[in-house]
């Protein structure tokens, strides 16, 4: 405001121009009857300077007001903002423990219903079937397993080892050969000296089908075939006080050694010599897991139908005629 104003004001006298452009200040906004023109003149200097300056004061209050309304506003806003996320985490924490049930229903039973306050929703006829597939497969696998060891008739085959040089034992020979099989009119009894070898004679079923095979020989490896005519029974020579096998500790009550009786079957034109067997017993071979060639010493060992219709065809034998093969003089 200019000086000369100003200076009228503070002495209680206005001109007319600024007294009417001061008249509305007089009265409050909105009054119908604002007063007098000259109610300015009228008012000491000291309560024109009170009233002009409680609106500062109540500016200040409401500027206060107003930080205190923002200062709650942010507030608010950032409350809302934790609220939001902590909503949020919450969310995606039940959404990620739903997954994580699901996941666990559906890899336990489908039927699951959950715990807690929710409930997780499974596919039971999914997951039913995987269970299914799972079994099926799971068969398939123990059926190829089963023909491994067997063949389609259910026979198992073997390898039995017998020394066809002379060799004595207590003061008997205990050789025997194939020729000397063959030329059985019996069927033969066939013992077992160890009780893994003992173990095997006792799974063998009438029917079983067996290598010959040569042993501690110049030329070990396998001769022909035979078959198990007739299941295990006790070993009588355990019994035989004269026998080179006799022992001391067997029980008739109780037999701990048994034998299986075999016919000859088959010689074969050339033996297949351990060495060549031997060729194929490498890492990845088709015979790595035979038996006979991992524990050298067994005298009657387990033979895969695998394992048993390559060394057929090693020997030039056909091992389906061999399945019907009766005996070959």
């Amino acid at each position: 405001m200019p000086p000369k104003k100003r200076d009228a004001l503070e002495a209680g006298t206005v001109v007319t121009a600024a007294s009417k452009r001061a008249r509305p200040a007089a009265g409050k906004m909105g009054d119908a009857n604002p007063g007098p023109a000259n109610t300015m003149t009228t008012r000491s200097a000291t309560a024109k300077k009170h009233e002009s300056e409680k609106p500062i004061g109540q500016n200040t209050r409401g500027r206060a007001k107003d930080h205190t309304e923002s200062a709650a506003t942010a507030n608010g806003n950032a409350n809302g903002t934790r609220k939001s996320s902590t909503k949020g985490t919450a969310k995606a924490q039940a959404k990620k423990a739903t997954t994580a049930k699901g996941k666990t229903a559906a890899k336990g039973r489908a039927n699951d219903k959950g715990n807690g306050s929710f409930t997780v929703a499974v596919d039971n006829s999914e997951v039913d079937a995987l269970h299914e597939r799972a079994k099926v497969e799971a068969k398939v696998a123990a059926d190829q397993a089963a023909e491994d060891e067997e063949g389609d008739n259910g026979r198992s085959y073997w390898l039995m080892k017998a020394e066809p040089e002379s060799r004595l034992e207590k003061g008997v020979d205990v050789k025997f050969s194939i020729d000397d099989l063959k030329e059985k009119t019996e069927p033969e009894a066939w013992d077992g000296e160890n009780p893994s070898a003992r173990n095997n004679l006792r799974a063998m079923r009438k029917g079983d089908l067996a290598f010959f095979y040569h042993s501690n020989c110049k030329t070990p490896g396998v001769v022909g075939v035979m078959e198990i005519v007739q299941e295990h029974s006790p070993d009588e020579s355990a019994f035989d006080e004269a026998h080179p096998y006799y022992d001391p500790k067997a029980d008739r009550n109780n037999p701990k050694w048994v034998v299986v009786h075999v016919d000859f079957r088959k010689k074969f034109d050339e033996l297949v010599k351990l060495k060549e067997l031997q060729k194929y017993a490498a890492k990845g071979g088709v015979l790595e897991t035979m038996q006979v060639l991992k524990m050298s010493r067994l005298s009657v060992s387990k033979v895969k139908k695998m394992e048993w219709d390559f060394i057929c065809e090693l020997a030039e034998i056909d091992p389906v005629t061999l399945e019907s093969i009766g005996t070959d003089t």
